[in-house]
């Protein structure tokens, strides 16, 4: 059996370039955005409304938003809708300019 060897350890110390950081950041701002605007449409169509019957008492409805915004984050993070990609590149071509 062929052995693979085994890959260097990442070096901590390579500084990204400018850009690259500016283009996490907006990256970041376009899935957060995207997450609020999810997290407002599963609101809308009644995510984590509170039941009539055998419903959760009273916090359910607080802790309601707390569920559609984890909720919304994890739509985001397996791929969300296209909008997070969307507004990275309109800010994108607004930075540029």
């Amino acid at each position: 059996m062929t052995l693979i060897p085994a890959l260097p350890a990442p070096q901590s110390n390579v500084a990204l370039p400018a850009y690259a950081l500016e283009d996490g950041k907006l990256r970041a701002a376009a899935e957060q955005l995207e997450a609020t605007f999810l997290a407002e449409m599963l609101k809308s169509a009644g995510l984590g409304a509170p039941r009539d019957s055998f419903g959760g008492g009273i916090g359910e409805e607080q802790f309601g938003s707390f569920l559609r915004e984890a909720q919304a984050k994890e739509i985001v993070a397996a791929g969300g809708i296209g909008l997070a990609e969307a507004l990275f590149e309109a800010m994108k071509v607004r930075m540029d300019a």
